[in-house]
């Protein structure tokens, strides 16, 4: 056990170097009590995602809790399933999208909490045009994925630039610079808040019951701070005569 905890002691700052070496992440700015933000990003998620990624542990009349009525889910983003208690998977078959992607593409059901809101909010917002992958594309975040940019006709095209700099102190630095191709239907303020809304959707796909779990959460540690004001009392009356 020794040897195993010092050997996880050693592997920490080893991970925590690597994790610095990628392109750095910014901050996901999502919030889970914004309803119009979650109805943007379920409006994103079946327009752009859906045609090869599914989340198929999430039902689409779950969305009513975003303040939608099942009449606006069927009318407005039900597109691949026939019943509004359907689960929201996608209508890509498995051996076809391997074969064109090398690899299915995978459920997001879980993605934001496999891989963080913030390496999603980031990785959405990197992708540029390369013309030595299969796609045409590539992304700062994750090198050679074999996604291609699906929201690039709202960002536009851009390229990225990948430069050795030497920062104060004689210590080496990279620096990434990006240059605009061509312009999308969005401008860069307007794509960020779209990515925002799409990666607070899928947040709250990857638990739907968070709110209300951490409200519940709140009132049992109240309930337990008021139970233990009791047990105190009934332990000092009992042991009062005690010496």
């Amino acid at each position: 056990m020794r040897k195993l905890a010092a050997l996880l002691l050693l592997a920490l700052p080893l991970r925590l170097a690597a994790a610095e070496l990628g392109y750095p992440l910014d901050h996901s700015p999502n919030d889970l009590r914004d309803l119009v933000s979650l109805q943007a990003g379920a409006r994103t998620f079946v327009n752009y995602c859906m045609g090869c990624h599914g989340a198929q542990y999430m039902r689409y009349n779950r969305l009513t809790e975003l303040g939608l009525s099942e009449a606006q889910i069927r009318d407005n983003l039900m597109f691949a399933a026939t019943k509004v208690g359907d689960t929201m998977k996608t209508v890509m078959p498995a051996k076809e999208a391997k074969a064109w992607f090398g690899v299915a593409p995978p459920d997001l059901s879980v993605v934001a909490r496999s891989r963080g809101a913030d390496w999603l909010y980031t990785y959405l917002r990197t992708f540029y045009r390369d013309p030595n992958t299969p796609t045409g594309w590539n992304n700062a975040v994750f090198p050679n994925v074999g996604m291609p940019h699906a929201l690039w006709m709202l960002q536009g095209e851009r390229a990225l630039a990948v430069e050795t700099a030497k920062e104060p102190g004689e210590h080496e630095g990279v620096e990434y610079k990006w240059t605009q191709l061509s312009a999308g239907a969005e401008g860069t303020v307007e794509y960020d808040a779209t990515v925002r809304d799409l990666v607070n959707f899928l947040v709250y796909v990857g638990e739907p019951a968070a709110a209300s779990r951490k409200a519940i959460g709140i009132v049992v540690l109240f309930v337990l701070g008021v139970l233990f004001i009791f047990a105190y009392l009934l332990k000092h009356e009992y042991w009062k005569d005690v010496k």
